[in-house]
């Protein structure tokens, strides 16, 4: 497939993609519609970045001088008896009202999720008591070192908290597949609606410059209580802040950078290693341009620099 077919956009400002509404110009972006045209760039672009809908991420205000895909375009989805197969680049709302539709259960927790299925089953996301991994059978992958198309089970995909195969970065998720549970759409729709309700009161809507949580929860602990009890509703830097019911979330509030983002993620950071001796882990990923600010801040973040 010829690229020049696909959907291109050249010195692209990428900021209010993004759910931060935060980043700069990127060089050159595609939009796949199809995995077709997806794997024709994976396997023609040298070192892509790969982005769904930007919503667990701090892309740099310097932007990026290569090549990024996204993937909100490719946002087929189907229903097979209890199977559901989804494009990677299926939002969670998407797939959790389609699930509904049918009379399935298992993706109610991403009905409020801003993510996508890639995204999703990358990071495993999960809440409420559901994760991404409950319900998933199997992936169509693109294996970067081989430049094929494979398919792996959940046995293979080394799903753990907030962790899966696709980390590795040798592997790309073209689509999936789920098998979820035959229920009553009233029980589906009131298990919607409850986790609807919960991210109402305690995390900041989706309309609210945010990047979900900013850090994973250590092992048999919550990050949001380590944070609240450390007492980091208290900081600020310029343009950001800590969400007043939710320790664990930062808004934007005006124009913020993403170093401003940055700076007060390693507050926040700094202050829980210094009141319990815990390194908090971020669940945000950084990725663009680093200036010298935040790569220091970044080398301590995430104990190396991302690129």
């Amino acid at each position: 497939m010829e690229l020049t077919t696909i959907e291109c956009k050249e010195n692209f400002d990428i900021k209010n993609m993004t759910s931060f509404k935060v980043g700069g110009i990127v060089k050159k972006i595609y939009f796949p519609h199809n995995q077709q045209e997806f794997t024709s760039l994976l396997k023609e672009v040298k070192n892509p970045i790969v982005l769904g809908s930007c919503s667990n991420i701090i892309f740099s205000s310097q932007g990026y001088d290569g090549v990024v895909i996204s993937t909100i375009k490719m946002d087929n989805i189907q229903v097979r008896g209890t199977h559901v197969i989804a494009d990677c680049g299926v939002k969670g709302p998407q797939a959790s009202q389609t699930a509904y539709n049918s009379g399935l259960s298992g993706f109610e927790f991403m009905i409020g999720f801003p993510g996508t299925i890639g995204g999703n089953v990358f990071m495993n996301a999960g809440a409420h008591g559901q994760n991404i991994s409950d319900t998933f059978m199997k992936a169509c992958l693109y294996d970067s070192k081989t430049k094929e198309i494979v398919f792996i089970e959940k046995k293979d995909m080394n799903f753990g908290y907030r962790q899966s195969l696709l980390q590795s970065g040798r592997y790309i998720l073209l689509g999936a597949e789920f098998e979820l549970k035959k229920s009553k759409q009233e029980d589906i729709k009131a298990l919607m609606d409850r986790n609807l309700e919960f991210r109402k009161n305690i995390q900041p809507s989706l309309a609210t410059p945010n990047a979900g949580s900013v850090f994973k929860n250590p092992e048999n602990d919550s990050a949001g209580r380590l944070l609240d009890k450390a007492g980091v509703k208290e900081l600020c830097a310029d343009n950001v802040k800590v969400w007043e019911k939710h320790a664990n979330f930062i808004v934007n509030t005006g124009d913020a950078t993403s170093e401003n983002i940055l700076e007060l993620i390693f507050k926040m950071y700094t202050t829980v290693k210094e009141t319990y001796t815990i390194e908090l882990e971020p669940e945000i990923r950084f990725i663009g341009k680093m200036n010298k600010r935040e790569e220091e801040i970044c080398k301590k973040l995430y104990k190396k620099i991302q690129k």
